[in-house]
């Protein structure tokens, strides 16, 4: 692999060579659970524990990952926490959904999300890339990329989704999930240990959010239905990604307001974090290693990444897009998945007890030193065409098996042009040498937004 010397490592916050004690791990979980992994859960492949009173089994092992998402995935279910964190987000979408009406589910969103449909989101993510350089070579001074990139995802969901430029809801939006995702996500102790049906303490505020939220998605479904007769059909192919998810493309029967609602709010929520976190990482990254950013820059530099050229630009955009992908790999955007056992099991030698928690991190198997060489160094070769690919169950940035996230095309096509077309316009640099912590809930976050410099190419 070739030496990239000024490329920086980017080490995991530790707290220490052994497994914090059961109490202490629960409080850390609320300020920052990324903070409460030990050394340890860098090197082993399994490690086991009793926490809040069940066996808790974390997999490093590839094998043994395949077994839970894939070989036996029927056996695994979401933990209580899991859904009580976001069912008010996504409500019964996509993502809680289980058996035949996650599979309903699947088979009608799928569509939405196949190659045919990325020429299209292409050409939004050129526009709205396009105006967000025009918007950022008019702002003096520093520059907060973290709102800026969740502001243009929030963007392209509408545009690609709705047809609809999100000026009118993009700031409640914007202030809904930020605040959702930097208090009601933040779970507690009990959060965890109840039961999902039974309600918890901060419950009635998370309902409360969620009927706001519902009402916010009904305003922009009421918009966009609104504006569909002046949306011009061409040969018949859907506008948007709402003429794909309103239709069974089995039965032909229209999809329920109420479960459109769910799948519309899934996609923003997700889509929109998933996106902005990954091109912020990405964005810190390149400003601290310059020969990576001067090679993005010469990639993109003679191509047309606007609106006409998006969709084209994407298959020259090898290394870009290798960058993206060894951001996700260091900071991806769900830190962990979390499963329950339904039935005693045998995971590729491991034995799963019946109602143990099963944690697969993409955090800790993203870093693990024996999945990795020099795991904590920032090296997008890693993912060039040549390069020795990762074990297949030791990169996760979008999970993997039948729940294997559906926009993960989706979001990389976005991240890839984004950046690329950033890099082409402009020289980026941190304005302050301050650490960046990584933290998370529901997502990885930065704990603070670092300010940078642009200077024009």
């Amino acid at each position: 692999m070739a030496s990239l010397p000024d490329v920086l490592s980017f080490p995991p916050p530790i707290a220490g060579r052994e497994p914090l004690p059961a109490q202490e791990f629960a409080a850390q979980m609320r300020r920052n659970v990324l903070a409460g992994f030990s050394e340890r859960a860098f090197e082993e492949e399994v490690l086991s524990r009793r926490l809040f009173g069940r066996v808790q089994l974390t997999l490093n092992r590839p094998d043994a990952i395949r077994h839970v998402l894939i070989d036996n995935a029927e056996n695994y279910t979401r933990t209580s926490g899991t859904v009580r964190l976001l069912y008010p987000i996504v409500g019964r979408g996509l993502v809680l959904a289980e058996g035949e009406d996650w599979r309903m589910q699947r088979r009608t969103v799928a569509p939405s999300f196949a190659p045919r449909t990325l020429p299209m989101l292409a050409r939004q993510v050129g526009a709205v890339a396009d105006e967000l350089v025009a918007t950022l070579a008019a702002e003096p001074g520093e520059v907060d990329f973290l709102d800026h990139m969740h502001r243009l995802a929030i963007e392209v969901a509408g545009r690609a989704m709705f047809s609809l430029e999100m000026e009118a809801f993009a700031p409640r939006m914007r202030a809904m999930l930020r605040e959702y995702g930097e208090g009601l996500a933040q779970p507690s102790l009990i959060d965890i240990v109840l039961p999902a049906w039974l309600p918890a303490p901060h419950d009635f505020a998370r309902w409360r959010f969620r009927r706001r939220w519902l009402g916010l998605i009904d305003e922009i479904i009421a918009a966009r239905q609104a504006k569909a007769a002046f949306l011009p059909r061409g040969d018949g192919a859907p506008r948007d990604l709402l003429d794909l998810m309103g239709t069974d493309p089995e039965t032909g029967k229209p999809v329920s307001r109420r479960r459109l609602a769910d799948q519309v709010a899934t996609m923003i929520s997700a889509g929109h974090a998933t996106t902005a976190l990954a091109l912020f990482w990405a964005l810190y990254l390149v400003a601290s290693a310059p020969s990576v950013q001067q090679r993005i820059a010469q990639e993109a530099g003679p191509i047309d990444l606007g609106t006409e050229g998006a969709a084209e630009a994407l298959g020259r955009l090898v290394y870009t897009r290798a960058v993206v992908q060894e951001s996700l790999r260091l900071y991806p955007p769900a830190y962990g998945l979390f499963r329950v056992a339904r039935r005693a099991d045998e995971a590729a030698g491991v034995e799963v007890p019946k109602g143990a928690v099963v944690m697969i991190a993409p955090w800790l198997l993203h870093r693990h030193r024996k999945l990795w060489t020099e795991p904590d160094r920032f090296d997008p070769e890693r993912f060039l065409p040549g390069s020795p690919p990762p074990e297949r169950f030791a990169y996760l940035p979008f999970g993997a098996g039948p729940r294997v996230c559906v926009g993960a095309q989706f979001a990389l096509t976005e991240a890839t042009l984004v950046l690329a077309r950033l890099v082409q316009a402009f020289e980026i640099r941190r304005a302050d040498t301050a650490p960046v912590i990584p933290v998370a809930a529901i997502t990885v976050r930065p704990d603070h937004p670092p300010p940078f410099f642009l200077h024009p190419r």
